[in-house]
């Protein structure tokens, strides 16, 4: 089983907590994506960033400085957003950590798939950044079918990641391939909405859980203990397993 998260905007670093245990295993890729970017000068950086000035002042800086080989956190402690800090892996066992670094896989636009353990630098760098490296126009022709292959053959995926990184996977997928989608969502006006944070949140918490239950059956997943959602058999199918949030 593999299980695929996005990464967070925020990162940050500590490297007090949990040791580095590996490197990304598409590092070539991320040193050619980051010669790529530093190529480019502050007005063009610009518009590959559309953020504030503050913040594109700030990632310029970082990326003049950014070491992919030293100082590394590794990567579940890198990203800190919403996912992340609900998943607190800083407050899971021995057990429930190795289970997440055979089990999960974070999606990158800059290292493509990583392991929770893997040593990374932050970053800004989007799936969706509109960065081209010859022959590939952007970072989905780029990166191509690489995620897809690190993830298949190794059971069933569960996906947990965003639609602008699963789709990295789900555009080479075969029907021999068992894609498991999970959606967390409200009803509002009889329809399913999902709503960006409180998904996010739900992200972690069954990460979390999954990790401290050592799932490793789809049907398990349907036992997620949520205090804000609960599984919904009459909207779920055999691809795509519904929560809904609790009234």
């Amino acid at each position: 089983m593999k299980i695929i998260i996005s990464p967070a905007k925020k990162m940050i670093v500590n490297q007090d907590d949990f040791d580095v245990q590996g490197m990304p295993v598409y590092l070539d890729q991320s040193t050619e994506i980051l010669q790529a970017l530093r190529q480019l000068d502050y007005e063009q950086l610009k518009k590959l960033w559309h953020a504030s000035e503050k913040l594109i002042q700030a990632s310029y800086d970082q990326l003049q400085h950014i070491d992919l080989q030293h100082r590394l956190t590794p990567a579940i402690l890198c990203f800190s957003g919403i996912q992340y800090q609900y998943m607190a892996p800083d407050l899971l066992s021995e057990d429930a950590l190795k289970y997440l670094q055979s089990n999960l896989r974070i999606l990158s636009g800059f290292y493509g798939v990583l392991k929770p353990f893997d040593g990374v630098a932050p970053y800004r760098f989007d799936m969706d950044t509109r960065l081209a490296i010859p022959p590939a126009k952007n970072m989905y022709e780029y990166w191509g079918d690489r995620i897809y292959k690190t993830l298949v053959n190794d059971g069933p995926i569960i996906n947990l990641a965003s639609q602008e990184y699963s789709k990295t996977v789900t555009k080479f997928l075969t029907p021999n391939d068992q894609f498991i989608n999970i959606t967390f969502g409200h009803v509002v006006d009889g329809q399913i909405k999902t709503r960006a944070t409180f998904a996010k949140m739900a992200r972690g918490e069954m990460v979390r859980f999954m990790a401290e239950n050592q799932i490793t059956r789809v049907a398990d997943l349907k036992t997620f203990d949520s205090p804000n959602y609960e599984f919904s058999k009459s909207d779920s199918t055999d691809t795509n397993l519904v929560f809904l949030r609790k009234k």
